[in-house]
Order: structure tokens, then C-alpha cells, then sequence
């Protein structure tokens, strides 16, 4: 079968079907694993809270991810060390990553290891618990500028923010950053690019907003202030083709899935397995194996969040 006679095949298919093709019958584009530097475990799909437009759908009764243990993170440390992988970074995500008992043990492995460390979270209540609190201490005692929490903040105002996460929302979670400022932990924030407000105008809240509660996070850093862009599956986006690049005036290494994977675990599952990123955990096609090994082969872009997220968007979950 010759590339036309595919294509042609491929096209009824529709928008994000096919791997191989997009629905106008052209080659879509992938991308290969250029370096593992970022390694991401999903802690768990449970959350104390249910956002209005949560990615994942995390909620206070989705277990579909379930908790992972300080044993298994260790196992992908090992295989890092083993294979000299030149991972930097291991993130922690969720849901909520300290709803689950072993989180202070999972990132002390990874800090151990020699690892920068950066931790998801909304800095609510399971955070706030004393034993949290004392082992955030100690790793930031031990480990400094090593471990960072990156609070997720909708939006610099109460008033935008609780309408994602819920009245009080804003408050419970300026409260925990307020502890950890005290206690000397580094942080970053991860808002929303929902509300229509030009960047220049969201940054300038933040700093506002940071300055007023001495928090230490330059608003207009990329890195420290991340403005992500919605998810929605119900968007209309383009397909990106192997053409899209020059288009674009992009290159397949600026992608997150060129430097990163993440570790689920499954309800059910007897062992976790390794998936394309963070935004595509319930997606058997980006499901790649037991092993960071297995993990290491092309990603084709085949889902809206690979367009509107990474390649239209820009964004990247890692620090």
C-alpha cells in the first residue's frame, strides 16, 4: 500500500483517530524521546476538592489512579541510576499528591537520589496536616532549595479562583502558602489562561497579589508564574501534521513528551506503568510499558491536548 492509498483510508476516520494519519490524510507528526529529564509520578487521582474544569478529574472519589508507595518510585530510581538516564527532575502530581500517605517518603527518595524535586499541589488541608507539615520541614532543612512546591492559584483573585475550585477556595490556599513561606520552602504558582485577561495583566496581579503576602515568586517568570492554557476535548483544534513544524517555525524537542514521561498505577493494576505525560493518563494508546526503557520510543500527537497544550499552547508541566 503506498502513502496516497493510506491516507485515503485513514480520512473518514476523523479528527485524532488514526496515528499515523490525520482526518485530511496526511502524516501527523511525532515525536521522539530526545533525553528523559523530567520524570512525573502521578501520586494518585483522589483530591480533597473537585474543580469545575479539572484535566484529570480528580475529585474526592476518583481512584482511578491509585496510590503509589515510596517501593515503587524507588524501583524508577533505580532504573534511572541504572541506566544513566539524564533525568533532573522528578515531579509529583495528582490529584493531590498529599492526600496520599507516602508523599514526604516518595520525594525524600527522590531528593535522596539527587534529584531536583517539585511537588504539585493546592496547599489545602491534606497539606496543612501536622505530619505534612513536619516532613516538608525536614526535606526543606535537609535539602533547600532542591524541593519546590508549585501551588496551583487559578488566578490572582478570590474571586476568579473560587469560581474553579469552590468558595473559600482562595483563602485556604493563600493560608498554606503563607506557611510555607514561613517555613523557608521554595515555591511557584501554576495559573489559568481562562478568563480572557492579556498576560501582561494576569502577571501583574500575581505580583501584586505576591508582593502584599511576601511571597518569594517573581510573577514574571515563566518558570516561578506558569500561565497554562484550558484543556477542553470539546475544542475545535487542529490536527499537527509533520508540516506543522516548518509552519510553525517549531522543533519536535520544544514538545514535552520530547523530555518526559510520567508513572501511573492503575485501580486493579499489580504494577505501574509508564505513559507519554501527564495530560493523557486514561488514554490506552499513550500507555507505553512497565519500564522507563519501554517508555523511550515516538509519541505520535494524537490527541487535542497535544495541539492546543504543548505544540499551539506552549506549555510544558515541568520546572
Amino acid at each position: 500500500m503506498n502513502d496516497q492509498t493510506a491516507a485515503a483510508q485513514a480520512a473518514p476516520l476523523g479528527k485524532f483517530r488514526d496515528p499515523e494519519w490525520t482526518a485530511k490524510g496526511e502524516r501527523r507528526a511525532k515525536v521522539g524521546l530526545r533525553a528523559l529529564e523530567t520524570l512525573w509520578f502521578n501520586t494518585g487521582t483522589l483530591c480533597n476538592i473537585e474543580c469545575r474544569n479539572c484535566y484529570i478529574l480528580s475529585s474526592p472519589s476518583n481512584d482511578a489512579l491509585a496510590y503509589l508507595t515510596r517501593a515503587e518510585v524507588e524501583g524508577y530510581l533505580a532504573e534511572i541510576a541504572r541506566d544513566r538516564l539524564p533525568v533532573r527532575e522528578i515531579g509529583f502530581t495528582g490529584g493531590e499528591p498529599f492526600m496520599n500517605p507516602e508523599m514526604i517518603g516518595m520525594a525524600e527518595a527522590a531528593l535522596e537520589a539527587g534529584h531536583e524535586v517539585l511537588i504539585l499541589t493546592n496547599a489545602m488541608r491534606p497539606m496543612m496536616r501536622a505530619g505534612m507539615r513536619r516532613g516538608l520541614a525536614d526535606l526543606a532543612r535537609r535539602f533547600g532549595a532542591h524541593l519546590t512546591l508549585r501551588v496551583s492559584l487559578d488566578h490572582w483573585s478570590a474571586e476568579r479562583h473560587d469560581e474553579e475550585r469552590g468558595t473559600g477556595s482562595f483563602a485556604k490556599t493563600v493560608e498554606g502558602m503563607r506557611w510555607l513561606r514561613d517555613a523557608g520552602i521554595r515555591m511557584a504558582v501554576a495559573g489559568r489562561t481562562v478568563w480572557g485577561e492579556t498576560e501582561a495583566h494576569a502577571r501583574a496581579g500575581y505580583a501584586r497579589l505576591f508582593a502584599a503576602e511576601g511571597f518569594a515568586i517573581d510573577a514574571a517568570s515563566p518558570l516561578a508564574c506558569v500561565l497554562f492554557p484550558e484543556m477542553d476535548e470539546g475544542v475545535e483544534v487542529p490536527e499537527i501534521t509533520e508540516s506543522c513544524w516548518g509552519i510553525l517555525h517549531k522543533h519536535p524537542d520544544s514538545v514535552m513528551c520530547s523530555n518526559a514521561r510520567m508513572v501511573a498505577k492503575r485501580r486493579g493494576a499489580e504494577a505501574p506503568s509508564v505513559l507519554a505525560c501527564t495530560l493523557l493518563a486514561y488514554d490506552p494508546q499513550f500507555e507505553l510499558g512497565r519500564t522507563l526503557a519501554e517508555a523511550a520510543r515516538p509519541i505520535a500527537l494524537n490527541h487535542p491536548h497535544c495541539a492546543k497544550f504543548c505544540v499551539l499552547g506552549g506549555a510544558s508541566c515541568s520546572g
